[in-house]
Parts: C-alpha cells; sequence; structure tokens
C-alpha cells in the first residue's frame, strides 16, 4: 500500500496562485487609464454611451463623438482589445464577437490651485483627474441567439 505524502502549506500555496495566473490568461481583458486630466463627470458621459455595446460600434461611436474624453476612451479600449487579443491567441477577432462588458470611472487626485478674487480674497479652483477602467468580453451564447431571433409583431 502506497502512502500519499502530504504537500507543504507553502507548496500549495504556490501551486494555487499557479492555478489562478493561468485561470487569468482567458477570459475577459481589462485595461486601466490612469490621471486622466478632466472630471470624471465628463469622462462618464463618455463612458455610459459605450457601455454594453459591440467592440466594433463602440469604436465608431468614440471615433465620432465630439467630447474631448472620447478620444483617450478610444485609445484605452483598443488598448483593451489588443490584450484580449493576447490572451486569445487563438481565436480570431471577428469571430469572437466582442463586446465593452464594464466600463466605470473613478475619481482620481484633484490639484488645488488658487484664482485672484476681488478685495484681497482668493478662491479655490479644484482640478480634478479620473482613473478609467476598461473590460471588454466575448458575448454570451444565449445573449447571442436572444439577439438574432426575429420580433413578433402584433396586428
Amino acid at each position: 500500500m502506497e502512502t500519499v505524502k502530504k504537500k507543504k502549506g507553502s507548496v500549495q500555496k504556490r501551486e494555487k496562485i499557479a492555478a489562478v495566473k493561468e485561470a487569468a490568461k482567458q477570459g475577459p481583458a481589462t485595461s486601466y487609464l490612469k490621471n486622466v486630466p478632466s472630471s470624471p463627470r465628463k469622462m462618464r458621459l463618455v463612458a455610459d454611451i459605450i457601455r454594453g455595446e459591440r467592440v466594433s460600434r463602440a469604436l465608431s461611436i468614440l471615433k465620432y463623438e465630439a467630447q474631448h474624453a472620447s478620444a483617450k476612451m478610444e485609445k484605452l479600449l483598443l488598448s483593451a482589445i489588443s490584450s484580449w487579443q493576447a490572451k486569445n491567441a487563438d481565436v480570431k477577432l471577428e469571430e469572437a464577437d466582442l463586446f465593452v462588458k464594464e466600463v466605470f470611472v473613478d475619481g482620481g487626485r484633484q490639484l488645488k490651485r488658487l484664482r485672484p478674487a476681488p478685495q484681497g480674497r482668493a478662491h479655490r479652483i479644484r482640478k480634478r483627474s479620473n482613473h478609467v477602467t476598461l473590460v471588454v468580453d466575448r458575448m454570451p451564447a444565449e445573449v447571442k441567439v436572444a439577439k438574432s431571433e426575429p420580433k413578433e409583431t402584433k396586428e
């Protein structure tokens, strides 16, 4: 009868970490944009437009959007697509049917400045910045089927 040798805790921990890293090589791709010098409110307006959209449609929206933040968001989306491509080298990008799974904007640091005001006073100016996180993933199979079915019309 063979005895099974018990592994040390540190070896188990190392194997668990390796398994988590291996699992992270597949699936959604995340990109971050830190310290963007615009207010979070302005960036959220752009983020709300592309949330849940297919990648090709989101890129065309961002390309022709007039707001200043859309150029930075477009660059971030291209970065997320390329990191997804690096993770999933065996899948063609055209067949993948990618969509913007998550996009959220958090406030970054604020630079506090003083602006001269009348009668020797000073007003504080807050120059805001933000952090953007964007997640790109494949469209789930059940959503693909639901969107491709024609809608019934009532007559």
